[in-house]
């Protein structure tokens, strides 16, 4: 081959590796959108590469019919991928926030596959071309799939540890497809003499690309708005941390914590929340040397803990750094907390809870699991007879754990699951739901290693909703609400302990609340 033949085939190369980088930036950002806005990670990054997968299989079969004008359907392809890559993640919000439910899903499906099926004609058609310049077909084939699945490792790695981070997920949709474009108008320059036309390819390339760029510096601002119209109270904090989305929301002094979207708390009712969580377990335990809290990254749980002035240490184990500093530094977060997690009794700790029970030699006199919902297969593994083991085998004789356990309400069956799976472990367990306005009828299972008498239980720190008086109350559970209406053909069901061999709860929880 000539000179020119040769720059032209290292063109062609490095635009394959490009493009796959971008191609696998789509797919795993539209898996995170469906996580993020639909939920169950598991089943929409399974959906996301399905589809996509499937899509470029139906590609490359229609790259067949492609004859002639290689450079061309290659350019505008990638002009239909920055167009829909980049406007994805903003449409999608938009969509959330004012279309009929369920057409979001279908959105996303959708574009998906669309993405995918172009992705799927991009590497026959460069393939072609580069056999086309003079490389034989073995070393074009060869040399175009090495730049697709290299490009495909350092697409997923920038993701992760970068462009999700950094950026967002709108930001980054009309980053990445700037970069699309980019590819295409260079092709487009390099190969102009080969080009008819070629004006009218160029200009409509700039037409997207001040799209593209308007969307980029702009397009965030407005996904924005769109967001709040999911939320009922104005947003005062939005950000994207390496875990999860974290918003603050705030009306007429009620300061709401959302995290991926899913109230955490709210400041107007937290009280009797946290009061349940805590205290209960805090009288049950014979001594407060060693506090665990596993979760509560915001600092109330800590603050009810402090009132106890026998406290000797508290150990906090979030895995997110993010919430830990918003908690620490946001004023109306502060005041909420009362600054627990600056106390010199407080130890904070970012790592995996389940992690974190496997790797420490302590012991503790009382240990409390406030973590999200078990609402996808991370989360779910801690709320199963392993984790729960865990806490047992780091509980002292005399300890007492309490567990946030979902609504006995509106997951009837989730609730007792999560006892029963507690209860295989071997521990005693007790319990308690209290009514919490924002979140509703809430659940929380204590648990012993030895027997729990919650006659013996008495309330001697200052609260605002628990009392002794009213504690024992909390343990009688209404006829809808109780286990024994846990059936299934008209049959009282035996619960199954969720365990990691047989994740049985994310299922039970999926569809508990899919009404809700």
């Amino acid at each position: 081959m000539d000179e020119l033949a040769v720059r032209k085939s290292k063109l062609i190369y490095w635009a394959s590796g490009i493009v796959s980088i971008c191609g696998i930036i789509f797919e795993v950002l539209f898996g995170a959108l469906g996580s993020y806005i639909l939920g169950d990670g598991v089943k929409q990054y399974t959906l996301t590469i399905s589809l996509f997968l499937t899509g470029m299989g139906i590609g490359a079969s229609l790259s067949e019919k492609v004859m002639k004008n290689l450079l061309i359907t290659f350019i505008w392809i990638e002009f239909g991928v920055a167009v829909i890559g980049g406007f994805s993640s903003f449409t999608m919000f938009g969509i959330t926030a004012f279309a009929p439910e369920g057409t979001d899903a279908f959105y996303l499906y959708f574009i998906t596959f669309l993405v995918g099926a172009l992705t799927g004609v991009e590497l026959p058609i460069l393939i072609r071309k580069a056999n086309e310049i003079g490389v034989t077909l073995n070393q074009s084939t060869a040399r175009v799939l090495f730049s697709d699945y290299a490009g495909g490792l350092i697409g997923g790695l920038l993701f992760v540890f970068l462009l999700r981070p950094q950026f967002g997920m709108v930001k980054t949709a009309f980053l990445v497809g700037c970069i699309n474009l980019a590819v295409a108008l260079t092709v487009l320059w390099l190969f102009r003499k080969e080009i008819q036309r070629f004006g009218v390819h160029a200009a409509f390339g700039l037409f997207i690309g001040i799209l593209l760029v308007v969307g980029l510096f702009f397009g965030e601002e407005m996904a924005f708005t769109f967001e709040q119209k999911l939320y009922k109270d104005p947003i005062i904090h939005m950000e994207q941390s390496k875990y999860q989305k974290i918003i603050l929301t705030q009306d007429q002094g009620d300061i709401r914590l959302y995290l991926d979207g899913s109230l955490q708390l709210s400041s107007t009712d937290e009280y009797r929340y946290h009061e349940v969580l805590v205290h209960p377990v805090m009288a049950t335990a014979a001594s407060h040397d060693n506090v665990l809290i596993l979760g509560g990254g915001d600092g109330v749980a800590a603050k009810e803990i402090l009132k106890y002035d026998d406290v000797g240490k508290v150990t906090l184990v979030d895995l997110d750094p993010a919430v830990v500093k918003l908690a620490q530094t946001n004023g109306q977060l502060l005041q909420l907390n009362e600054g627990s997690l600056k106390n010199d009794k407080v130890n904070v700790i970012h790592k995996d809870a389940f992690k974190y029970l496997e790797s420490t030699d302590e012991w503790f006199d009382v240990i409390i699991v406030d973590l999200p919902d078990p609402n996808n297969e991370s989360l779910n593994k801690l709320y199963t007879k392993e984790f729960y083991s865990l806490v047992r085998n780091h509980l002292l004789p005399d300890g007492a754990s309490m567990i946030q356990a979902t609504s006995p309400v509106f997951a009837t069956e989730v609730y007792w699951t999560i006892s029963e799976t507690v209860k295989s472990t071997g521990m005693h367990v007790e319990n308690l739901h209290v009514d919490v306005p924002s979140f509703g009828n809430w659940g929380f299972v204590m648990a012993s290693r030895k027997e729990i008498n919650m006659e013996t239980i008495h309330i001697d720190v200052p609260t605002r909703f628990l009392s002794t008086d009213i504690l024992l109350g909390l343990t009688n559970f209404g006829k809808d609400e109780d286990s024994s209406i846990v059936k299934e053909d008209g049959n009282y069901v035996k619960l199954r302990p969720n365990t990691l061999i047989d994740p049985n709860l994310i299922q039970i929880y999926e569809n508990a609340w899919k009404n809700y």
